[in-house]
């Protein structure tokens, strides 16, 4: 049975969204060449993000009132940054093919750790995609720094906001031992057809993982 996501109307977004699942845990699979190589200055890939990426996703962002700017930009501005400063993170084969699929289609993409995420529907939430209302935050790394996420379009689970464009919460992050992860697109209606191509595109670097397998997610 496929892992179900409701999605509450927004006039921008654009989701797309799969689940990887790897027999082991994710620290004992090595990342291929071939993504590794993807960050290298000068590297190719079949996608090349659309000249307005970066104005498409701030406005996709403001559209609940958040502000995508300084310390709340959206993460894949980081890694554009990173690579151009040959500073991009290396973590593991999951991160890593999210982060290159991130980096060469200009979409965030949120990695949250399946078994971690409290989807559980006795408590009569499952999981959701929504633009968060005045007054939630959540802890963002290891440290405890919060972000406020007023106005931003986060995935919810029963315990709050999970994954978002631009801080995954730190409660729901892979780690060396996941096994299971939901990768979640966060692309714009302003780039008709973008989002279906980066997660093909995404999907095809997991695929190209050995042991790794990848499952459907129902979008609601």
């Amino acid at each position: 049975m496929s892992l179900t996501i409701t999605i509450e109307p927004h006039p921008l977004l654009d989701v797309g969204a799969f689940v990887i699942r790897s027999p082991h845990p994710i620290v004992e699979v090595a990342t291929p060449a071939a993504i590794a190589a993807l960050v290298d200055p000068g590297a190719t890939a079949p996608l090349t993000p659309p000249p307005q990426i970066k104005t498409a996703v701030r406005d996709l962002l403001r559209e609940g009132g958040y502000k995508p700017s300084g310390r709340s930009k959206p993460a894949s501005e980081y890694l554009t940054a990173a690579a151009a400063q040959r500073a991009f993170p290396r973590i593991n084969a999951l991160v890593d093919a999210c982060n290159v699929a991130s980096l060469h289609t200009g979409l965030p993409i949120s990695l949250v750790d399946l078994h971690r995420l409290d989807h559980r529907l006795d408590r009569g939430a499952g999981l959701a995609i929504r633009i968060a209302p005045p007054g939630p935050s959540y802890v963002f790394n290891p440290s405890g720094q919060t972000i406020d996420a007023a106005g931003l379009v986060c995935l919810y689970d029963a315990q709050g906001p999970t994954g978002t464009p631009v801080k995954d919460a730190q409660r729901t992050k892979t780690h060396d031992a996941t096994t299971a992860a939901l990768a979640i697109v966060w692309g714009t209606r302003a780039l008709a057809g973008w989002t279906a191509q980066a997660t093909r595109w995404y999907r095809d670097l997991v695929g190209g993982i050995a042991g790794l397998a990848i499952e459907d997610v129902a979008l609601t």
